[in-house]
């Protein structure tokens, strides 16, 4: 019997896990067929701590995770340091060419914005707040244009 509860455990978390393109073009392609705008978070995985905690409590947060699959397509583009979690050059130069339109600054965390098409509705970055608040932040940024 206790097998039985966990396998439907398991099956739930699946359901309901959260999936992040790496590939950008795919992204806006399946946002242009969903008629959804795009979260482009620019991360540093594995040294930015601030990027860290947003991973932690925001995008792993089941509200989060629950909105985002009605209103969103979710890109990460990461920048990890450590040789273990090395990248593709493949990745790395796509996710430089990311940075080069929509993250000049340099700034980690960010997160954009962008109408299914790629046009920037609005930037932030990490906040101290709930889950609940940072999706509403979300929303009013792509309310703005």
């Amino acid at each position: 019997m206790k097998s039985h509860y966990l396998f439907l455990l398991l099956i739930s978390t699946f359901t309901y896990a959260q999936h992040w393109e790496n590939d950008f073009e795919n992204g806006k392609k399946i946002a242009v067929a969903e008629n959804k705008n795009i979260v482009l978070v620019f991360s540093g995985s594995d040294w930015c701590a601030p990027c860290m905690k947003l991973d932690k409590t925001i995008w792993s947060s089941e509200e989060f995770k629950t909105e985002a699959d009605k209103n969103w397509i979710l890109v990460k583009a990461d920048f990890p340091k450590k040789k273990t979690n090395s990248l593709s050059e493949n990745q790395k130069n796509q996710n430089n060419h990311l940075a080069e339109q929509y993250n000049k600054e340099g700034h980690f965390p960010l997160v954009v914005i962008l109408d299914k098409n790629g046009k920037i509705l609005g930037k932030t970055g990490y906040k101290n707040i709930s889950p609940t608040a940072y999706i509403e932040l979300l929303h009013t940024l792509e309310k703005k244009i």
